[in-house]
């Protein structure tokens, strides 16, 4: 690809942005024209400046969860996204949004949408944007349904893009500047309410005080991180940290419980056990691959509060579990690539090395 190569990028969440943040510092390096883009979503923008990037953002506030909210915030993302390429004027766009792929074609641009999730699961969000889009950028082990002839899989996760031991660097500084129990597990709450987290159920109050309850028994003090306010009960267990840090916070913790599909993942990609409850259970490929295969996390589906209880007591009693773990780990890494060294290369050699992929799938070996 030529270095006059001039790459929009729009982010609708911390992950996405997590996913190319190394890669985007080393295209630019590299001469090629980033324009970062975003909404207000969570920690995405305080992540963004503390990075110190030049971005836009082009929705400052919050939409709402109903579907009528959803369609008009798409409306909006179009219309506010149509100067920024006229002015711009990029060569190739790439986002998980449908509004990049829809912008694409309507101005003739090339278009690769980023995916971690599979086409059943977000079905509605894949029928808008992967009719249209020119590659879906997605690890090997994703389904796209129907697309399969658009698909670029590579070995690794999204997630590897950032927690890749060559990338993320642990600092025990870190975690100890937050004066956390010696020993503690992580629980995480998600808010759940992206458009395919409709009807999707995860821990309630009840099965939380359960979990805490036994934690406490085994000398594991629960901290927890929640996107939405559980109530002056819970506020000893409450963790207050620098969004930025929270990675360092999940490889310290002995293990992490949650109904966040995304943190369980990024657990795997550190080696942090991980028990999951949640109505995805046993739905999504990356982490039935990251469960049956390398054993790193397990999903139990809502109701099966005594199965996730079992495992939790189980990976508690083995002996020396954390180093089990992280050989676990190590055989995961082992068989993935660096992701974000792939990224680079893609990017910058983009369209060729779509061709390069397809006559040999075994050219990403060279990025392990």
């Amino acid at each position: 690809m030529e270095n006059r190569k001039k790459i929009l990028v729009y982010f609708g969440h911390p992950a996405q942005y997590l996913f190319m943040r190394e890669a985007i510092k080393q295209l630019q390096s590299n001469g090629l024209k980033v324009k970062i883009v975003i909404k207000t979503k969570d920690v995405l923008e305080d992540l963004v400046k503390s990075d110190g990037f030049e971005f836009t953002n082009i929705l400052k506030k919050k939409r709402g969860n109903s579907k009528f909210s959803i369609i008009l915030s798409l409306l909006k993302r179009n219309l506010k996204l149509i100067p920024i390429i006229l002015k711009f004027r990029p060569n190739l766009m790439i986002s998980t949004d449908a509004t990049i792929a829809q912008l694409g074609k309507v101005f003739g641009i090339q278009r690769i949408t980023i995916t971690e999730d599979d086409y059943n699961i977000i079905k509605p969000l894949a029928n808008v944007s992967y009719p249209i889009t020119n590659y879906i950028l997605c690890p090997e082990v994703c389904s796209v349904g129907r697309f399969e002839a658009k698909k670029i899989g590579y070995k690794g996760y999204m997630k590897l893009a950032y927690l890749h031991p060559k990338i993320f660097k642990y600092q025990t500084s870190i975690v100890d500047s937050y004066n956390l129990p010696k020993k503690y597990a992580l629980i995480r709450l998600a808010q759940l309410t992206a458009f395919h987290d409709k009807g999707i159920k995860g821990i309630s109050n009840f099965f939380l005080d359960e979990l805490i309850k036994i934690l406490l028994k085994k000398n594991i003090i629960p901290v927890i991180s929640s996107e939405y306010n559980l109530g002056e009960k819970y506020n000893k267990y409450i963790l207050s940290i620098n969004p930025k840090d929270i990675h360092h916070i999940l490889k310290k913790a002995s293990i992490l419980i949650c109904d966040s599909q995304s943190m369980s993942v990024e657990a795997a990609m550190l080696g942090t056990p991980s028990l999951r409850y949640s109505s995805f259970a046993g739905k999504i490929s990356v982490l039935e691959e990251l469960e049956l295969k390398y054993q790193l996390t397990y999903g139990f589906s809502i109701g099966k509060d005594k199965n996730l209880i079992d495992k939790l007591n189980e990976i508690l009693n083995i002996v020396n579990f954390e180093e089990e773990f992280e050989k676990r780990r190590q055989v995961m890494l082992d068989d993935k690539i660096n992701v974000t060294e792939f990224l680079v290369w893609f990017i910058q050699g983009y369209p060729k090395t779509v061709e390069d992929l397809k006559k040999d799938p075994l050219i990403q070996n060279k990025f392990k």
